[in-house]
């Protein structure tokens, strides 16, 4: 008997963590920002709560819900498995909840969806049973990307170097030499004899040698430039408690930033 019970005591607790445990958080702003408002029960009309028709992104950290389009579950419903989702646009249901309710495991002829993938909760998402808290922001530096290299082509003009003429040269060579050998006498002709070979090369090299071709043609060009201009994130500095922190944003942060009891940010 005692058995028996302890079972039945073991399950109704088994049911009641359970239904403590489903909820699901709608934000009125895509990204899991933006106001949040937590379901934790069957709620038939969402426009008393002053939600209807806002949530626009959602975290479902507990069990199977409904949401539909009209109150009291009617019009257009579809079932949101545990998961996180960062835009309700996806399943055309942006901005036009009215009711939800949890649906456990029961077969409901509506449309069940799953959470995309991977689909990441905002780290720095508000939960509604937070107390958040306005602190000035200290510093805040814009990170850009790392320095990149830009090519391109542009036409560029040309100029072959000519080649020398190597018979003339050698025919230069010889009747430099039989010239200046004709010049003077004992050592003098030898001088005159040498100068006039190399002169006869120099003047035989240049016989017939042209400017050399010029054409057109593509070359590439390559340069370093700077990242780009778009900032990566920011890197954000805020005092809270007496203690600094740091948090990388995607956007350009205001003047103030809201933080948590434990100086966590939140959007």
């Amino acid at each position: 008997m005692r058995a028996k019970l302890n079972g039945i005591l073991g399950a109704v607790a088994l049911v009641i963590t359970t239904q403590a445990a489903a909820q699901v958080t709608f934000y009125d702003a895509e990204g899991f920002r933006g106001s949040a408002f937590a379901v934790r029960q069957t709620t038939p009309n969402l426009s008393p709560l002053g939600f209807n028709d806002r949530a626009s992104s959602a975290v479902v950290e507990g069990g199977r819900w409904q949401v539909c389009e009209d109150a009291g579950f009617r019009g257009r419903c579809i079932v949101l498995q545990p998961g996180n989702y960062p835009s309700l646009g996806e399943f055309d249901m942006n901005n036009r909840i009215s009711s939800v309710r949890p649906v456990g495991n029961a077969d409901y002829s509506y449309m069940v969806v799953q959470p995309p993938a991977p689909a990441q909760a905002y780290e720095y998402r508000w939960r509604p049973e937070e107390k958040l808290f306005e602190v000035p922001v200290s510093y805040a530096r814009a990170v850009v990307g790392p320095p990149e290299q830009r090519c391109w082509v542009e036409r560029q003009q040309v100029v072959e170097p000519s080649q020398p003429n190597v018979p003339g040269a050698i025919i230069g060579g010889i009747l430099g030499g039989v010239l200046g050998h004709q010049i003077g006498g004992g050592r003098g002709r030898d001088v005159a004899t040498a100068v006039g070979a190399v002169g006869g090369v120099a003047v035989g090299s240049n016989v017939g040698r042209g400017s050399g071709a010029v054409y057109d043609q593509d070359v590439q060009r390559c340069a370093a430039v700077p990242g780009s201009a778009k900032p990566e994130y920011w890197d954000v500095t805020y005092y809270f408690g007496g203690t600094e922190h740091h948090v990388q944003m995607t956007t350009q942060p205001g003047q103030t930033i809201w933080v948590n009891d434990r100086g966590e940010p939140r959007g």
